[in-house]
């Protein structure tokens, strides 16, 4: 039987705290009738579930609401979650708890370590402390009783059990006058709510980069119709309307300039402080700046389909995503909350018998199950990739999924396609060489070239324009990536390409021909053949000048210990020439979409790690089957599909940069899992062997939540290296 078709379900998901939640409700939501897979994003508070048609989202809500956690379905096309402000709402109700919180438990902490022991000091520590532990400290209580009723546990019920057994301990022994510790409860609510202030803060800067493309958008747009001009709502834009954009304002959606001229920022696209002449027949992007002149455009996208909700959909996949590494992090948190409990029970068994007292015991085993809480593990990853991913973007630079992230740390060699990368791809005329006459020549020559979509076709339209020849529609055209094109013109089969292609279509080629392809390919233009009735009739040259930033751009992977290589489809002679001017050895001419898949093969089968740069639907199987594909933005969307990063501009510098920041990002993440690992590894010992008290583990916990945040929150400060 054939799978059934699949479709994806978005949530919200509220009240996760720490990497065991989001495996707690990955799990549960993948243990329901028709879910195929779960995935869910701590960091973004969000989950992704395919499932098989018929599965109601209220019943996956329900579910994950009877384990303690929130469920909100979303459309992603139409909704878009305001994470930012989500976590200003998380900070400024952890910060109103925690002010309560400090308010009741600090006298209480001065009346145990001042006041005299006495009954009614211990009463009045009590009378403090108890709205801590059980208003304060219910949002732990709550979700660690759902899970507890489940057979499950997290970081909560690590906190609310820690807290619970100093207090109820305290309860216990109030009458016979022995030492309590209420302010233990307290200050375990009060220390680990501070942390949650810092750290809801802290995520909400992490998450900054999407809200800052959201806010982009512009909310209204000044319509033209035959009543005259309005303002509406950028929701009742359709493509088709006629929009006027002024000087300042914001290009309300994606479309097309019908009247005017100006010039647009487009650094919010592009990540290109230079600004962008746009006069009619241009596309424009919506949310970009127009600057001088006012611009009258027609709407062709709205809404979901613009370039902004591309871009804004790309990057909250990728930080919804999960690196490979990440696998690691989860599988230790699944399990190690359990494990944490039955550390804590045999600490207490241990120091019950071998200790001074009962409320040593307890306030060991409770410093134990404060400092193992696993928040910081759950935190390490996705907050660095919601950060790179985020500043990526600000950059120009998309990141499809986080695995990316792990991808590039490995790169040994960087392969470059020559057109529309290195160079312009801007072609332009050099002449041509022929015995025909010259407009019959350029008539069928240029109309098969043209009509194959290649930059080339373009030059070769210039040259007819310049010869005033008027181009002729083509039937049966067939394009040959990597060398040429044929069709068929008023009857006339017409081939345009290289000598391979003359060859292996029988066609006659003459010596002073390939002579001519020689001559032109010496002094560094692209030259090729074009013929009809069997044999060639002539010789085409056209040029494409060199990006001035890409021999910047090979420097600086070479400053990175990446090795370089050009792979174009083009004569070996410009080949080794753009080489040379750019600084690259390892050339590789006349390939083919097929060659240059297996060049890249090739050096993997050497066992290197291989990145390759490319642009157009030739480059797409090599892009997949390089170890890491960058796609320029502004080439095909084949290419834009095959590649792991898209390159929003066209700049090679980007790709160096995008490598750095990719390699930034999983140093962060491991940094991060490290001092994670580390932190629990070695505090928890600690604290069984009574070295630290179940204030300071609660202190110490908090802080470990916080600081892989702001670790992670450095990646804001990257820059790219030409800034």
């Amino acid at each position: 039987m054939p799978d059934q078709a699949t479709e994806t379900l978005f949530f919200d998901v509220d009240g996760m705290t720490c990497a065991t939640c989001a495996v707690r409700v990955e799990r549960i939501l993948a243990r329901q009738k028709g879910v195929e897979n779960a995935a869910v994003n701590l960091a973004g508070a969000s989950a992704a579930v395919r499932v098989t048609p018929g599965v109601a989202a209220d019943e996956l809500m329900a579910a994950v609401d009877n384990i303690g956690y929130g469920l909100t379905s979303r459309d992603p096309e139409h909704e878009q979650r305001d994470v930012v402000e989500m976590y200003s709402e998380e900070e400024r109700e952890q910060r109103g708890r925690f002010w309560i919180a400090f308010a009741f438990t600090a006298p209480a902490m001065v009346l145990h370590l001042a006041g005299p022991h006495a009954l009614w000091n211990s009463l009045v520590q009590w009378a403090l402390v108890t709205p801590v532990v059980f208003w304060a400290g219910s949002q732990f209580h709550t979700r660690a009783w759902k899970l507890a009723k489940q057979g499950e546990a997290s970081m909560d019920s690590l906190i609310s059990l820690g807290s619970l057994a100093a207090y109820f301990y305290s309860m216990a022994v109030l009458p016979s006058g022995q030492a309590v510790f209420f302010e233990t409860s307290g200050m375990i609510i009060t220390l680990i709510t501070l942390g949650k202030v810092f750290e809801a803060r802290a995520k909400g800067n992490a998450s900054s980069a999407v809200h800052r493309l959201l806010q982009l958008g512009a909310t209204e747009a000044t319509i033209i119709t035959k009543d005259g001009q309005s303002k509406i709502s950028i929701e009742d834009v359709i493509p088709g309307d006629r929009l006027l954009v002024g000087p300042g304002d914001r290009i309300p959606t994606d479309g097309v300039v019908i009247e005017g001229t100006s010039t647009v920022d487009e650094s919010m696209l592009t990540g290109e402080p230079m600004p962008v002449p746009k006069a009619a027949g241009d596309e424009v992007v919506g949310a970009t700046l127009n600057q001088a002149g006012q611009l009258i455009i027609e709407a062709t996208r709205v809404g979901s389909d613009t370039v902004l909700s591309g871009i804004v959909k790309m990057v909250e996949e990728a930080q919804g995503s999960k690196a490979p590494i990440q696998r690691l992090a989860d599988a230790y948190s699944a399990r190690f909350v359990q494990v944490v409990l039955l550390i804590a029970l045999f600490v207490f068994g241990f120091w019950l018998f071998f200790g001074d007292s009962v409320g040593q015991a307890v306030q060991i085993a409770v410093a134990v199950l404060i400092i193992a809480c696993p928040c910081a593990l759950g935190l390490a990853t996705p907050t660095a990739v919601m950060v790179g991913s985020g500043r990526g973007a600000e950059l120009g630079i998309l990141f499809k999924q986080a695995e990316v992230f792990e991808g590039a740390r490995s790169i040994d060699t960087l392969l470059f396609d020559k057109t529309g990368t290195l160079t312009t791809g801007i072609m332009t005329p050099k002449g041509f060489t022929t015995d025909e006459l010259d407009t019959e020549f350029l008539r069928l020559a240029g109309s098969v070239e043209v009509a194959s979509g290649h930059p080339i076709g373009i030059a070769v339209g210039l040259a007819a324009d310049e010869a005033d020849v008027q181009l002729e529609q083509v039937t049966d055209l067939e394009s040959i990536p990597g060398m040429g094109a044929t069709g068929t013109v008023d009857g006339t089969e017409v081939l345009v390409g290289t000598p391979l292609l003359f060859e292996e279509n029988g066609y006659v080629v003459e010596p002073k021909w390939l002579e001519a392809v020689e001559t032109g390919e010496k002094r560094g233009h692209t030259s090729f053949l074009a013929g009809w009735g069997g044999s060639a009739r002539g010789v085409i040259e056209v040029s494409d000048s060199l990006r001035p930033e890409a021999k910047s751009a090979v420097e600086r992977l070479h400053g990175l210990g990446i090795a370089t290589a050009l792979v174009t489809g083009d004569n070996p002679t410009t080949a080794r020439r753009v080489g040379d001017m750019v600084g690259i050895e390892e050339v590789y001419a006349e390939a083919t979409p097929e060659t240059k898949a297996k060049h890249v093969a090739e050096l993997q089968g050497r066992g290197e790690t291989v990145a390759f740069l490319g642009d157009g639907v030739n480059d797409a199987p090599a892009l997949t089957q390089a170890d890491l594909g960058l796609a320029v933005g502004s080439g095909t969307g084949v290419a834009v599909e095959a590649g792991d990063i898209v390159l929003l501009n066209d700049d090679p510098r980007l790709a160096p940069t995008a490598v750095e920041l990719a390699q930034s990002t999983f140093r962060t993440i491991r940094s991060n899992l490290v001092w994670a690992f580390l932190y629990n590894t070695a505090a928890i010992p600690l604290a069984a062997a009574g070295m630290l008290s179940p204030t300071i583990a609660a202190g110490a916990m908090a802080l470990s939540s916080v600081s892989v945040v702001l670790n992670a929150l450095r990646l804001r400060r990257f820059r790219a290296f030409w800034f």
